[in-house]
């Protein structure tokens, strides 16, 4: 558009914007007279929600856009029903990006990645890193999923998955049950596993706002033990790992560590 048609388009739109109604998929315009929408810094506020809620809009959330997008829409579209805004203007569809450990490579679990998200969205940094480890080695060693939906479309067997990518996760349930990873009962699976994972995080800011939370999954101790060597101090340090795995063995094999193999 040359620079005396731009001023012809402005001079015809009048002043009017286009505004979307975040996650509705709704666009309406603005006249010039109204006031530009304020979005809040963060965090967010947070109110104490009902876990099974939460659970099981995160599992019909999974149908509709994947695992990410099930758990963020899990907990956050349950603030968007109790308190409007600021959550009524955020695009949660974005967050299908995530699906199937972000756009299908098996990467991070989106379920983890999800809740991740709305955790910042409500938390300070610390404290939400520290919310966000503890789900993570809870997701490492719990079987999962622990949450069964009120109206399933099969029965699901869980599985330990000691590892939080979704490609080891998938895997492990797969080789268990016989499932193909391509099956509608993986699908399933994935949807429980969503559901699970958002209503112990749910579980966890509720507990975080009534001033009773409390760290339950420390770094496991086989992990502690690689951390000798692959730690910040560690002869072997130029590896970038914090601690947060759940079991480095699934992935490297034959290591010692204080003077164990394993």
């Amino acid at each position: 558009m040359d620079s005396s048609n731009r001023r012809r388009f402005v001079k015809n739109v009048g002043g009017i914007a286009i505004g979307a109604v975040a996650g509705s998929g709704v666009t309406r315009l603005l006249s010039s007279d109204e006031a530009p929408l304020a979005i809040p810094a963060l965090p967010w506020p947070y109110v104490d929600l009902d876990p099974i809620a939460v659970a099981e809009r995160a599992y019909l959330g999974y149908s509709n856009g994947g695992c990410m997008y099930g758990a963020f829409e899990g907990i956050i579209g349950e603030l968007r029903t109790k308190l409007g805004a600021p959550f009524d203007t955020f695009p949660t569809t974005m967050m299908k990006y995530g699906g199937g450990g972000v756009a299908g490579w098996g990467s991070l679990c989106g379920a983890l990645n999800g809740v991740a998200a709305a955790i910042y969205l409500l938390k300070d940094s610390k404290t939400g890193n520290d919310l966000i480890s503890e789900i993570f080695n809870w997701y490492g060693v719990e079987k999962l999923p622990n949450y069964r939906p009120k109206t399933p479309k099969f029965e699901i067997a869980t599985t330990i998955s000691e590892s939080q990518l979704c490609h080891v996760s998938v895997t492990k349930w797969a080789n268990h049950t016989g499932f193909k990873t391509g099956s509608p009962e993986r699908a399933e699976r994935c949807a429980w596993l969503t559901a699970s994972v958002a209503k112990y995080t749910t579980e966890l800011l509720n507990k975080q706002l009534a001033g009773t939370y409390q760290r339950a999954h420390q770094t496991p101790a086989k992990v502690t033990l690689c951390l000798q060597c692959h730690g910040p101090s560690g002869t072997v340090a130029n590896v970038h790992i914090t601690g947060g795995q759940s079991n480095c063995t699934s992935c490297h094999h034959r290591h010692w560590a204080g003077g164990v193999e394993f």
